[in-house]
């Protein structure tokens, strides 16, 4: 659990959890759009020579950059689309995206 644990005078301990953190949100550079959609992201992640890799797990949607060993794991569920994908995508293409917080 993340957060501090607090003691009160009376010996009765809490813990203070820190206020919820702004949403990330992927950012397409070139643009400054922001990337709202699988379909938006795989337009232009197929700009930057990146191909829909089949032979994954069916719950995510995975890019591959031939001839690296690069590989884009996303959910399939945009909704559970989130930071840890979004820096991913930043470090496997750099100057192209960057997060920030909404």
């Amino acid at each position: 659990m993340a957060g501090v644990w607090t003691f009160g005078s009376n010996g009765v301990f809490s813990l203070d959890q820190p206020p919820r953190g702004k949403k990330a949100l992927l950012v397409h550079t070139a643009t400054n759009q922001v990337v709202s959609s699988y379909t938006s992201l795989e337009q232009i992640l197929r700009q930057l020579g990146w191909e829909r890799y089949n032979g994954g797990d069916p719950d995510f949607l995975q890019f591959h950059k031939p001839p690296t060993i690069d590989l884009i794991s996303l959910p399939r569920d945009f909704s559970r689309f989130g930071s840890v994908q979004m820096f991913d995508i930043v470090v496997k293409c750099p100057n192209t995206f960057h997060v920030k917080d909404e």
